[in-house]
């Protein structure tokens, strides 16, 4: 005689606000999971499509800051460097440092770079609006909107 599967447990948040905080991050990363499979026909991950697509539309003309860059991605320093190393391996970025300040470092995006995010952004923006269509149906926007201190 095959066992009944176990009940899942059920995790009730005390409050409104983390219910509704809980549900935004469950939505995002499913956002973000459906971003990351429909990125990956161009060979590339979200993060270093955020990271190729900041650079690209920056007003600054292709480079930013590591600083900068590190929050619009967003990543700690640390996980910045080694995202910036793989896009340079690919020839997609360069590093160089401030002429006025040693210390500041700059990410350029490459001609490479470029013609990377040209050819992987309709998939991306397709596969966001889906995902968010989906997230719609399912109140993402009450939970992201509704959200108040208690």
């Amino acid at each position: 005689m095959a066992q009944a599967a176990e009940p899942q447990p059920r995790i009730e948040l005390p409050t409104e606000t983390e219910r509704q905080w809980h549900r935004l991050r469950l939505a995002v990363s499913r956002v973000n999971d459906r971003l990351e499979r429909a990125l990956g026909t161009h060979q590339l991950s979200l993060s270093e499509y955020t990271a190729l697509s900041a650079l690209a539309f920056s007003d600054d003309g292709g480079h930013l800051r590591q600083q900068v860059l590190a929050d619009a991605v967003p990543l700690n320093q640390s996980s910045l460097s080694r995202l910036v190393t793989r896009l340079e391996r690919e020839g997609l970025t360069e590093r160089y440092h401030c002429l006025n300040d040693r210390r500041g470092v700059y990410t350029q995006i490459t001609e490479k770079g470029r013609r990377k995010v040209d050819e992987a952004r309709e998939v991306y923006l397709d596969a966001l609006r889906d995902a968010l269509a989906e997230e719609e149906a399912d109140d993402f926007l009450t939970a992201l909107f509704a959200v108040r201190a208690e």
